[in-house]
């Protein structure tokens, strides 16, 4: 979003930083004046299943709730093909559930451990301590656009995408205030992904690659 926070990528060190997901406004903590990062996530292992005491439904899987004031809107997602579709519904299960544990919906991150695996996992829980460090949430609304989906075997997949960060930000947790920041090309990020499907049939993503300003993505 905006980019909601510029956190720093000191937390997980020896891996390249880049941007994930809720990237939010710049204020909010003296953590928040570096780059927005998530460090670059690879590698697969095996999927981290959630505690018997977490919310799950029928089918097994983690219940991702986000707060009233966070909305996240995924265009594109029948193709027609069924791996396909399956893979971009557990990519946008995926980046709801790194907002969920941010916005202390999910303060475990057990959606996380479900639909993230390896480095990817990892990567990702640090990216949400690292706001739970600045004290900040996010609130307000993006847009995921432009999803294409490359099958390269039965149990792999890449995917692409554009975020549009424009209209979301983080927030204060002491105070509420929002840091509205001004939309510039930076407000749009492209993300490059790849997902890896378990013996369960979840697509686990486990390598992220994202940039902000990226020309495709510009509205």
């Amino acid at each position: 979003m905006n980019p909601r926070s510029r956190l720093s990528t000191t937390a997980v060190s020896g891996l390249t930083g880049v941007v994930l997901l809720t990237g939010c406004g710049d204020g909010g903590a003296k953590a928040a004046d570096k780059a927005s990062s998530l460090p670059t996530a690879t590698g697969a292992s095996a999927s981290a299943s959630p505690s018997a005491s977490a919310s799950t439904s029928s089918d097994g899987r983690p219940k991702i709730t986000l707060p009233s004031d966070v909305t996240l809107t995924f265009e594109g997602g029948r193709t027609g093909n069924a791996d396909k579709d399956a893979v971009l519904a557990d990519s946008a299960e995926m980046t709801r559930a790194v907002d969920a544990a941010i916005a202390g919906t999910d303060p475990k991150g057990e959606g996380i451990s479900y639909y993230t695996t390896g480095k990817a996992l990892e990567a990702s829980l640090s990216w949400v301590a690292q706001f739970k460090k600045a004290d900040v949430t996010i609130t307000g609304a993006v847009r995921y656009y432009d999803r294409k989906v490359t099958l390269e075997s039965k149990t792999a997949a890449v995917l692409t995408y554009c975020g549009d960060e424009s209209k979301g930000f983080s927030k204060d947790k002491k105070t509420d205030k929002i840091n509205k920041t001004p939309v510039t090309k930076d407000s749009y990020v492209t993300y490059n992904t790849r997902l890896d499907k378990n013996s369960d049939d979840v697509w686990q993503t486990s390598q992220i690659i994202s940039a902000r300003g990226a020309a495709q993505c510009q509205p």
